[in-house]
């Protein structure tokens, strides 16, 4: 889940002025795009460099592309995004359908806007698509921002111990076109009871990260 983290803390007057809406991928035009690249650039530019450079030019996307967005909007233009692509996934060598959501990230300037309050957006979209499960991964370093602002509030679940496999999002002479990454794996029931996630302790994405 390419997510970046606001390092302060959000006021609830500036979380009233953002406005949320839903945008499918095929309703994005030029403009969006530009604007959207150059959010991503802000949000994940103080994360590191490296984080920042898949969303040069117009490109609102970093590996696999959603077919779903929802984002917050205030005065100064977009303020928070999180995206979704739903897709088949092998969890211990079992197919699963998930809706997978990253692209995560909320304008630097904005505090506490938290990932929780885009999944309250997210959720009804997600039971309106029926998908069993909404799944990401975070690295490791995330694991507490996570657990306190979805695993505590009962939104999700936090695995770990799990090796996730993906494609890499463009082919490199010099790089295997996949790599295994040990990350924590967060799960939202949407469909399914928790207890239906298959067992296993290998991931297959089947193509590259969202």
């Amino acid at each position: 889940m390419n997510i970046a983290v606001s390092p302060s803390a959000e006021g609830a007057s500036a979380r009233a002025q953002v406005q949320w809406g839903r945008r499918w991928e095929s309703e994005l035009g030029l403009t969006d795009h530009a604007e959207l690249s150059e959010f991503f650039r802000k949000s994940y530019g103080p994360t590191g460099a490296f984080n920042a450079q898949p969303f040069q030019g117009s490109r609102s996307w970093a590996g696999a592309r959603p077919e779903l967005r929802v984002i917050g909007h205030d005065a100064r233009g977009v303020a928070a995004h999180l995206g979704l692509l739903r897709r088949f996934i092998k969890v211990g060598g079992v197919d699963l359908l998930v809706a997978e959501l990253g692209l995560y990230a909320v304008r630097p300037d904005l505090e506490g806007l938290g990932i929780s309050h885009a999944m309250r957006v997210m959720y009804p979209i997600l039971q309106d698509l029926g998908v069993p499960f909404g799944f990401g991964t975070v690295r490791s370093a995330l694991e507490k921002h996570m657990t306190r602002l979805v695993e505590r509030q009962g939104l999700a679940t936090l695995m770990h111990g799990i090796r996730v496999r993906s494609t890499q999002p463009d082919v490199y002479p010099n790089l295997s076109p996949t790599r295994i990454e040990d990350v924590v794996v967060v799960v939202f029931p949407v469909g399914s009871s928790i207890s239906e996630w298959p067992a296993g302790t290998v991931i297959d994405r089947n193509g590259p990260e969202l």
